[in-house]
Formats: structure tokens, sequence, C-alpha cells
């Protein structure tokens, strides 16, 4: 016997009405980084000697500035997951953790614009 409503447990929601939406998107992107840091690792490897001009070049190539955007998005997206669940877990007065959340999205979403813009500034060679 459940405690759970029809439609909750049809929709796999809990008592937060995420159910289990925000594990399965920290395992997502936690997958989507697990081949874009390989990759990245392995490029920077690649252009370790290279001059500024030749990277900004590689940067410019439209595939490496597609991964490097889906990089920097799963890595702040992911980061932000991961750093919610410890506000929510370890701060335990409303209004501390109220300000903790404001000042994760501000400052994850400010490093994430400043990521994308960058890498298209670079891209675009707006420089």
């Amino acid at each position: 016997m459940s405690l759970r409503s029809d439609l909750g447990r049809v929709k796999g929601l809990g008592s937060a009405k995420e159910g289990v939406q925000h594990w399965r998107m920290q395992r997502l992107t936690a997958l989507a980084l697990l081949p874009l840091t390989l990759w990245f690792v392995a490029s920077l490897l690649c252009v370790f000697r290279a001059s500024h001009a030749e990277v900004v070049q590689w940067i410019g190539q439209p595939h490496i500035t597609v991964l490097l955007l889906a990089l920097s998005i799963a890595l702040f997206w992911h980061l932000l997951l991961g750093v919610q669940v410890v506000i929510e877990d370890y701060v335990h007065a409303p209004w501390k953790q109220i300000l903790a959340q404001v000042l994760l999205r501000a400052g994850v979403g400010l490093g994430g614009l400043l990521a994308v813009v960058s890498i298209l500034k670079i891209s675009l060679g707006l420089n």
C-alpha cells in the first residue's frame, strides 16, 4: 500500500513535485560531461604549444565552437544542480537557504553567460 496519489504514482512525483527530474538531469549532464571533458583535455594537449593566433583559429572552427559551447552549458548546469542539492541538504536556516540559492543561480548564470559569450566572441572573430 502506498501513500502516494494515483496521479503522483503515474508521474513519478514526490512531495516536492519534482520527482526524479533533478536526479535524472544531474546524471544526464554528468553523462554529457564525460566525453566532452575527455575531448577537451585531449584537445588542450594538442594545442598546448600553439600560438594565440592558432588557438583562436582552432576555436573558430564551427565543430569546435559547438563542442566548447556544449561543454560550457553542461558544466554550468551540472554545477548548478550539484551545489543546489548541497545547499538544500546542509543549509538549514530558511533565509540563508534562499540567499544561497539566489547567489548560486546568479553566479552560475553569470559564469555560464560569460563562458558562452567569450566562446562566441572568439569564434566569430570579434576580438
